[in-house]
């Protein structure tokens, strides 16, 4: 438990605000090719410019064209865009009113995501608990990402706060301990309900139904 006043809350988003499903996107980048759908998954994680892509050095039409040249699709943008997209659920992992509450006690809320430009284009559009994060650091736009110090730094900058002040919540243990690395306090993210009990041990919030 921290010894200290808490001031801020970084979130990341991948299964901490927003469900994850890897397979419903690579379903639809498959469709086209004469790969499986975990075929794909393979060939983007180990992609030569896959972190380039989520640093922010390649635009969403060059990662396009890219993807779809070195896996056989003929996807067009548009459709590329929708299939990549599906890997996010429109169902919020957190209750809106623990994220307002959260905000009502003037606890400076920020996401710290590594993503890139396609899911954050569909992400601000269309998920409306973001409201609740005046504070926004995604890899693609701070041009680093997790798990190095740069990316957590730029989230406390942001927040305007010292990193023993800060909570970061994560499903990563690499990451949440890269943040105690730099003195803040840390949540490995596993549910909604143990989130709750966590923040409950801090003396941070009440449980929101």
């Amino acid at each position: 438990m921290p010894a200290f006043k808490l001031r801020a809350i970084l979130f990341d988003i991948g299964n901490v605000l927003v469900r994850v499903d890897i397979a419903r996107a690579t379903a639809g980048l498959a469709a086209d090719t004469t790969l499986s759908p975990q075929e794909i998954w393979t060939a983007l994680q180990h992609d030569p410019r896959w972190r380039d892509w989520q640093e922010g050095r390649i635009s969403p039409r060059e990662w396009h064209s890219h993807v779809t040249l070195r896996l056989g699709g003929k996807l067009h943008f548009e459709e590329f865009c929708a299939a990549w997209n599906r890997a996010l659920s429109p169902e919020p992992v957190l209750a809106d009113d623990l994220l307002a509450e959260l905000s009502r006690r003037h606890y400076r809320l920020c996401v710290l995501s590594n993503t890139d430009p396609i899911h954050v284009a569909h992400m601000e559009s269309n998920f409306s608990f973001l409201r609740h994060f005046p504070h926004r650091v995604y890899s693609c736009t701070a041009r680093v990402s997790k798990p190095d110090p740069a990316i957590y730094k730029e989230g406390l900058g942001k927040c305007g706060i010292a990193a023993k002040e800060a909570l970061y919540v994560d499903d990563i243990p690499a990451y949440v301990e890269a943040a105690q690395g730099l003195g803040m306090d840390g949540i490995v993210f596993s549910s909604a309900e143990q989130f709750q009990a966590a923040l409950r041990a801090r003396g941070v919030v009440p449980t929101i139904p």
